[in-house]
């Protein structure tokens, strides 16, 4: 009786994948568990195995077809394969020689698992490895570092000794507290980097990318986009000719991948496209898992809310000079800069006291009232912008403010803040102007219903008491659901910041 090969369940974010290549042709004998056939998606090249050992007898879908998940590919029929089983018993006997003759762990096994997550985040990305297989490690020291949508997380040793095997390569999801890893107690692990590390490569192939003939595990591709390497000048040495992170390392070494020098360009006969001189180079990476993340929630925001920006100007003149006035002193009595960033959280908590609608959120149809002030304040790093949150800001001094500020961004630079860090928060200030920015529409930070933008201090021409005079000045922009906030509200709110911030003694006296 013949045996269906059928194409693999695709994830629900796969909708089809076509046939990549046969390993197989009809006729040929074929073992249990033999790779007869690779499907390729849009995210993931997939390997589907002989379900049964026998003869191929029938290809149903031909290399190039499009196939949907569980698709009838082929069949396999009742036939006796030439000298497989023995061949693969052979290489199963050696395999388990090799393997007993490699020297024990000196200690205790443990499997080095991903940290938990929060309900709100499923899965993260196995962002890299700091140690390799077989090198000596202490307890405590950084393994690996998850990337998630939200922070990078560290995963440390639970003891001191070495790993014995990565099972979670670069690039990796993985879910909460799936296993990364084997980690063996004592001064080394039980293999080194160059046994154990290609087996561990070539059997993620859930993440593999194939670039032309060649089939890239993540680790070894992330490699090949930072050096900008020739992948067909790169042998590979895992399963199926699979390239992994240590063949890219050793072409690195080697410097036998370098893409060649592009040769000028023949003049063509006839004038047609124009013609560029010297080299015009690309290079592709995956964007984080955080990348997409804000880009995912900024869409989202725009999309889900009545977004409406109100803009103001305010003149800094008094706040710079209080600052000239008191920087030295501040910096002495509280080890900390004085900035402009505290004058602004502490005007605008006094004004989400006075206009409560924008210190609100929407959960689905109802509105939630906050009677406190959390204050998320911007961010920006090398892996995107992050939101971490001042708790209870009006109950915060001017040199609290900036001290959490100052510690957030030195933090977050270094990829350590927590996750509890940057949930919550009932409003949004953003600073544009440290990048030179002098106007701008911030976008909401959700499910807040309104965000203050920040702007460059740039010195204009302003009528004052009927005479022109040179004002350092900024605008400022608020941006507000219209659905929870009306305008007036928000022009009112946006004024009342203005006017702190231009006699700043009302922060003091409250009024």
């Amino acid at each position: 009786m013949a045996t269906e090969i059928k194409a693999p369940t695709f994830p629900e974010s796969v909708a089809e994948g076509s046939v990549a290549a046969w390993h197989k042709k009809a006729g040929d004998s074929v073992e249990r568990d033999e790779l007869i056939v690779e499907i390729e998606t849009d995210k993931v090249v997939l390997e589907v195995l002989a379900p049964e050992a026998g003869t191929l007898s029938e290809v149903l879908a031909e290399e190039g077809d499009t196939v949907e998940s569980e698709q009838v590919l082929g069949r396999i029929g009742e036939g006796k394969a030439s000298g497989g089983k023995a061949e693969k018993a052979d290489a199963k006997a050696e395999k388990g020689a090799a393997k007993a003759d490699k020297p024990a762990a000196s200690g205790k096994q443990h499997e080095v698992k991903a940290p938990t997550f929060p309900e709100s985040i499923q899965e993260g990305t196995v962002a890299s490895w700091n140690k390799q297989v077989g090198e000596a490690v202490k307890r405590d020291e950084v393994l690996a570092e998850i990337e998630t949508d939200k922070v990078v997380l560290e995963v440390v040793a639970p003891a001191d000794g070495a790993l014995v095997e990565i099972k979670a390569e670069e690039g990796s999801q993985v879910e909460s507290e799936a296993v990364l890893a084997i980690f063996a107690e004592g001064a080394g692990g039980a293999a080194t980097a160059a046994d154990e590390a290609p087996a561990a490569s070539a059997d993620d192939g859930a993440s593999d990318e194939k670039v032309g003939d060649k089939i890239l595990a993540p680790a070894a591709r992330k490699l090949v986009a930072e050096h900008d390497l020739d992948v067909n000048a790169i042998e590979g040495t895992g399963k199926g000719g699979r390239i992994l992170k240590e063949d890219v390392q050793k072409a690195i070494k080697a410097g036998t991948a370098k893409k060649a020098a592009k040769p000028a360009a023949a003049k063509p006969a006839a004038a047609s496209a124009p013609a560029f001189e010297g080299e015009r180079p690309e290079k592709r990476v995956p964007m984080s898992r955080l990348r997409q993340t804000i880009a995912k929630r900024l869409v989202q925001a725009q999309q889900t809310a009545a977004m409406l920006t109100t803009y103001n100007e305010v003149d800094m003149s008094e706040v710079m000079a209080l600052r000239a006035q008191y920087k030295d002193t501040f910096a002495k009595t509280h080890d900390v800069k004085l900035g402009f960033m505290g004058f602004f959280v502490k005007a605008a908590s006094e004004a989400l006291k006075r206009f409560p609608d924008v210190n609100a959120s929407i959960d689905g149809t109802d509105i939630v009232y906050h009677g406190y002030q959390d204050i998320g304040v911007a961010v920006s790093t090398d892996r995107g912008l992050v939101v971490p949150v001042l708790r209870d800001t009006d109950s915060m001094k001017i040199a609290d403010v900036e001290k959490g500020i100052g510690d957030f961004g030195k933090r977050a630079r270094d990829g350590k803040l927590g996750i509890d860090e940057m949930q919550g928060g009932t409003f949004t200030i953003t600073n544009g102007g440290t990048f030179g920015s002098l106007m701008s529409t911030p976008i909401l930070n959700p499910p807040q219903t309104a965000i203050l933008g920040m702007h460059k201090i740039q010195d204009r021409p302003m009528a004052v008491d009927g005479k022109v005079e040179i004002r350092p000045m900024m605008y400022l922009a608020l941006s507000y659901d219209h659905r929870m906030i009306d305008g007036k509200d928000a022009v009112r709110f946006l004024v009342t910041i203005k006017e702190l911030l231009e006699d700043p003694a009302r922060l003091l006296l409250d009024i």
